[in-house]
């Protein structure tokens, strides 16, 4: 059994995709329907950049959908690949919407809009420079809890962003708090690293960005997916159009419960963690959380006959 990936933030780079847009036909019309919708080339950005353009949160999170859903259509449609075989969809945050789109819950179309509007309302909730991310490694949620209650003033905002995998969690809030915060851990020795991200998401700092979405997401048409999506708030299989809804606007504000997801899916049965999209990051953490499992990055196309290829043993 397997479950189908799709990342997030972070994964992107200039050129993503270039060998599939080359290659194939329908991604140069999923290109050119994505420039259409956005009345922008998101297109000309992904493929050539300027990369500083594409670092920014409202191009960042469509262009990773256009390339994701891609490398999905490419795989089913001109590889037909077997779905028969995978039990879920999951995306790391904005990872959600590719999800969504490549089960057929949300329209191609509906999503790239939707992101747009995502990336400007989570980059305008909080002003520049006043929000902040770290990385802590080899440390597990619990002890990291029991750090943010014994080090953080009431007042401030740090928290849980991401628990991405073991050993890999991500804290967001105020920049000041998370500059005092850097300050104990350096003083336990606890290993860090500061993000280079344009605003503090996944915290309650998001949540004016969470209240500018219900309206853009409540007004858009979803139907229930072909398949169940593993949410990033719940960490639990979800079908039902009203509560993915709730979801995608609660997960602007929550941690992305990510760790928990793949260990939700292993539990179910799920072998094989196939990521769909630009990186490798989530087969990483699939391999640190999950032992003897079988990770697929799919960037190329060589990467699409090896999978084929594992898939017939």
């Amino acid at each position: 059994m397997s479950s189908l990936l799709f990342p997030g933030q972070g994964s992107q780079t200039v050129g993503m995709g270039l060998e599939f847009y080359e290659n194939f036909d329908l991604v140069k019309k999923i290109f050119k329907l994505a420039d259409e919708r956005l009345d922008f080339s998101i297109s000309k950005m992904i493929l050539e950049g300027p990369s500083d353009q594409l670092q920014l949160t409202k191009n960042t999170q469509p262009a990773i959908l256009v390339v994701s859903y891609s490398i999905f259509k490419v795989l089913r449609d001109e590889f037909n690949f077997d779905l028969k075989s995978i039990k879920y969809f999951a995306g790391h945050s904005l990872g959600e919407y590719s999800a969504l789109v490549c089960s057929g819950a949300l329209e191609f179309n509906d999503a790239l809009y939707l992101l747009h509007e995502r990336g400007k309302a989570m980059q305008n909730a909080v002003p520049v420079n006043k929000g902040s991310m770290i990385a802590i490694l080899g440390f597990e949620l619990e002890e990291i809890n029991k750090l943010l209650k014994n080090n953080v003033p009431s007042e401030g905002i740090c928290e849980i962003a991401n628990d991405n995998a073991d050993g890999q969690v991500i804290v967001s809030g105020n920049k000041e708090v998370l500059d005092k915060f850097k300050i104990t851990l350096k003083n336990k020795n606890i290993k860090h690293i500061p993000l280079k991200v344009s605003a503090p998401f996944h915290c309650s700092l998001m949540k004016p960005a969470a209240e500018t979405m219900k309206n853009k997401i409540d007004i858009i048409k979803f139907s229930d997916p072909a398949f169940e999506i593993v949410a990033n708030v719940t960490a639990k299989a979800v079908k039902e159009t009203h509560i993915i809804k709730k979801l995608l606007i609660d997960q602007i504000f929550s941690t992305v419960r990510w760790r928990e997801s793949l260990i939700y899916m292993s539990k179910s049965g799920v072998k094989n963690f196939i990521e769909i999209g630009p990186g490798k990051a989530l087969t990483g953490m699939a391999k640190r959380t999950i032992k003897n499992s079988n990770c697929f990055s799919i960037n190329s196309i060589a990467d699409i006959k090896n999978l084929i290829n594992e898939s017939k043993k």
